[in-house]
């Protein structure tokens, strides 16, 4: 398993505003990990905050399908802010090892992070921006409050 060359990083222009002052405040605690965030801010293109590219790109708030040192399970979670994490279940914090490594990237994407002494290495496999049990509601329940299954009105064939 060779180490991955570092990918391009992509931010909206809000995200980069509010993601730099968050890591700016933990580098200048001494936090490592808001350090790696800073490095990972620092080298990103930014992007205007409705750029049709953010959609294959880790949001804040989008959840994220990935494989670290490509073992199973795949896990997916939604990346956070710090004061929005509530699951470690459910939810990646950016300022961890791992939320720092994730933000930015787009699907397909490889990067090494280092967490509790070792180097790691993430691949994205999906980003989503609607909670995967919504998904999963939609499609075997019921439709959801006053909306319909699907938007489609064309009754289907009928005989000639």
């Amino acid at each position: 398993m060779g180490i991955p060359s570092i990918p391009e990083v992509t931010l909206s222009a809000s995200e980069h505003r509010c993601l730099e002052r968050l890591a700016c405040l933990g580098a200048a605690q001494g936090d490592v990990d808001a350090r790696f965030l800073l490095s990972e801010i620092q080298r990103a293109e930014i992007v205007p905050d409705r750029a049709a590219r953010l959609d294959s790109i880790v949001t804040m708030g989008s959840w994220v399908t990935f494989w670290v040192n490509w073992g199973l399970p795949r896990e997916t979670k939604q990346l956070v802010y710090p004061e929005d994490y509530a699951s470690e279940r459910t939810q990646i914090p950016v300022m961890s090892p791992l939320g720092a490594a994730l933000v930015g990237l787009r699907v397909g994407s490889e990067i090494p992070f280092s967490a509790a002494g070792r180097t790691n290495v993430v691949r994205i496999e999906n980003v989503s921006r609607t909670d995967p049990n919504v998904v999963v509601r939609v499609l075997f329940g019921g439709p959801m409050q006053g909306q319909k299954r699907f938007d489609d009105d064309d009754p289907g064939p009928s005989a000639a």
